[in-house]
């Protein structure tokens, strides 16, 4: 096995997406899978643009690849054994193809995943934006460069997504007290928000009906930058480009001000998806203080309702984190409480994670692992509860739904739930239905799907 731990540094956050039309036929073949974030998406997608661009193609359903890329998380030690399944998976599956290992894993732990025999390639995140010149260098194939112009349909860009993902901002200076985010992200800095206009403007004309914006700390955004923050570069973006569909991916309590929740009643009505992905990891202000978060639990129900109270039709969904280290069952009951009483649409739920590095795999008062466990499936109860309730309440209403696939015709209301289509024949375009939006009466539940009829 022979790695390169002698690549470029990255270049500049702000340098603007590339261009590419459809590779030649008999351009290499290449396999991205991501893990984790959204911010690995947009990551990956622009991997995909880049390949593109340079000559390659990205491998179709049953195409054998000629390089496989992991674009690994490292957020728990689930993830990192995920990530190791995927590339002995991959080695398994592909025997003559590169095995390429990057995301927050190979960054994290690059010795180690360097001594994988799965792994031909590691590349870091901060090397991420050289990978396709370094694979190159590595095959030593000549390729045929794409000549620029609009991405061309069916390049494979989207990795079978209909959504775009465009990161705003990498890094986090707050450090969390159990994330390792910060040590494989770096610290805060934003992309200028002229550059996102532009990348914004050039996805709506590649065909993009909605696009994510992703980072580490959105609330963070500008901070760095002259005269910009948040809220006004989404109205920069809502007022410059014709995107009809805009997300938000995460934010904070303390970030859900007048002035930025005021912008989706105004200039974002309609374009700007109501939906609010905020993580509570805990109930409980003694572990939030240890957490090192920056709110208190009252605090995090006020945000949600002042969220509900500011964007009619509002959808809140959350992450929590279960048995952290030095939690009582007190603290997990106050946990029960406030996701309740925030009423969450969804919520992912972790059992407590030691990451190396952080300050809380310091701490010498850990919960018992079955413990973490148990009190995470207490809560997943839960929240399983309140989704069922959240879903059979939407029945009725009428959802704008952006179409991801054809087979069976599924998607994604503005507000994040995931609908199916009751009949998938009905004025069905010729290609079918998958990126287009549809408005869309919500007739019944299916389980975790709702089902819903085009009006």
């Amino acid at each position: 096995m022979t790695t390169d731990k002698s690549l470029p540094t990255l270049r500049s956050l702000g340098d603007d997406l590339p261009v590419a039309a459809t590779p030649a036929e008999n351009a290499p073949r290449v396999l991205i899978e991501t893990h984790g974030c959204k911010l690995n998406m947009a990551d990956s997608q622009r991997m995909a643009r880049e390949f593109v661009l340079a000559g390659y193609a990205m491998a179709q359903d049953g195409e054998t690849p000629d390089v496989f890329v992991l674009d690994s998380c490292t957020v728990t030690h689930v993830a990192d054994r995920k990530a190791r399944q995927a590339l002995s998976k991959a080695r398994r599956s592909f025997p003559e193809a590169l095995i390429v290992a990057t995301g927050c894993m190979a960054q994290r732990d690059t010795d180690a995943v360097d001594e994988m025999e799965s792994v031909d390639l590691v590349v870091t995140n901060v090397q991420k934006r050289e990978l396709t010149q370094t694979v190159t260098d590595r095959l030593g194939v000549a390729l045929t460069p794409c000549s620029e112009g609009s991405l061309a349909a069916g390049s494979g860009a989207l990795l079978g997504r209909s959504r775009a993902s465009l990161k705003i901002q990498e890094g986090c200076d707050q450090v969390c007290a159990y994330c390792i985010v910060p040590k494989v992200r770096g610290r805060e800095r934003s992309v200028p928000d002229d550059t996102l206009v532009r990348q914004v403007a050039r996805l709506v004309d590649e065909g993009a009906r909605e696009v994510v914006l992703t980072g580490t700390q959105l609330g963070s955004y500008g901070f760095d930058l002259p005269d910009s923050d948040l809220p006004s570069m989404l109205r920069r973006v809502l007022n410059e480009t014709a995107v009809e569909r805009l997300r938000v991916s995460s934010l904070q309590p303390r970030e859900l001000t007048d002035d930025l929740l005021g912008i989706w009643s105004a200039k974002g009505q309609g374009r700007l998806c109501p939906h609010f992905h905020m993580a509570l990891q805990s109930g409980s202000d003694p572990v939030l203080d240890r957490m090192r978060r920056r709110y208190t639990a009252d605090e995090f129900v006020a945000a949600a309702e002042r969220v509900r109270m500011s964007v009619l039709g509002a959808t809140i969904t959350g992450d929590a984190i279960a048995g952290f280290p030095g939690e009582s069952e007190d603290d997990h009951r106050s946990t029960l409480d406030v996701v309740e009483r925030t009423g969450f649409a969804a919520l992912h739920v972790f059992p407590y994670s030691e990451r190396p590095g952080t300050s809380a795999a310091h701490f010498d008062d850990h919960v018992d692992p079955a413990v973490r466990s148990r009190r995470a499936a207490e809560i997943r109860e839960l929240a399983a509860g309140l989704s069922a309730r959240f879903r059979e309440s939407m029945i009725g209403d009428v959802r704008p739904v952006l179409w991801e696939t054809n087979d069976p015709v599924t998607g994604l209301t503005d507000t994040y739930l995931r609908v199916r289509r009751a009949d998938a024949t009905t004025n069905a375009p010729d290609d079918g239905f998958e990126n287009t939006i549809e408005r869309v009466r919500l007739i019944r539940a299916d389980g975790q799907v709702l089902v819903g009829e085009p009006i």
